[in-house]
């Protein structure tokens, strides 16, 4: 019983932490938030953050491997290999990017600014993409054992990041104005065109 509410705390400590990394990072920027300010904002000490969260470079990776990486993909994983036709693979894999994006884009902007200048978010960018990528290369993998895939399964993993990677949604929703519905009509249109 004790180990459980001590764990229970760990896991609240943790969670907290990480909520207010995420809030930080998108209200004050990567580079000027500080350590103190996200234990101020967790409620807890410092040295409680650094022995939890391992200090703000690991922070924010902790907060994107834990963001998109949980629901919305493992969920899209799940439907992917549950998914008869063709077109519900799309529909699947449009949803869950515009999901995912809807949810991070805030932190993931702040993460793609910071990029070039420090090499922590520059990490954290390349494992976003990655997490993002082999949920789409498995997607193209569906659609090749369901005989509907024109390209090769790289050239469609390539073909589908193209269209559905954080940059796209950028360029749709924020550059040209498109409401997320609008985009992600368009991009499920546009898929069907160039993979099947």
């Amino acid at each position: 019983m004790q180990t459980s509410r001590r764990a229970e705390y760990a896991e609240a400590t943790r969670q907290a932490i990480i909520a207010a990394s995420r809030e930080l990072f998108v209200t004050k920027g990567y580079v000027k938030t500080t350590v103190n300010e996200i234990a101020r904002t967790a409620r807890v000490a410092p040295a409680t953050v650094y022995a939890v969260g391992g200090g703000k470079q690991d922070l924010l990776r902790t907060v994107i491997q834990d963001g998109p990486a949980s629901p919305v993909f493992d969920s899209l994983r799940a439907g992917i290999e549950a998914a008869t036709e063709p077109g519900e693979v799309l529909r699947l894999v449009v949803r869950a990017s515009r999901e995912a994006f809807a949810a991070w884009a805030d932190l993931m902007r702040v993460v793609t600014d910071t990029a070039p200048h420090e090499p922590a978010a520059a990490e954290s960018l390349r494992v976003s993409r990655q997490i993002q990528r082999d949920c789409l290369a498995a997607a193209a993998r569906r659609l090749e054992s369901l005989g509907a895939l024109r390209p090769t399964v790289d050239e469609a993993t390539d073909v589908l990041y193209y269209y559905l990677g954080n940059a796209s949604f950028f360029t749709l929703t924020g550059d040209n104005g498109w409401t997320l519905d609008g985009a992600e009509h368009w991009l499920l249109s546009a898929l069907h065109k160039a993979l099947l």
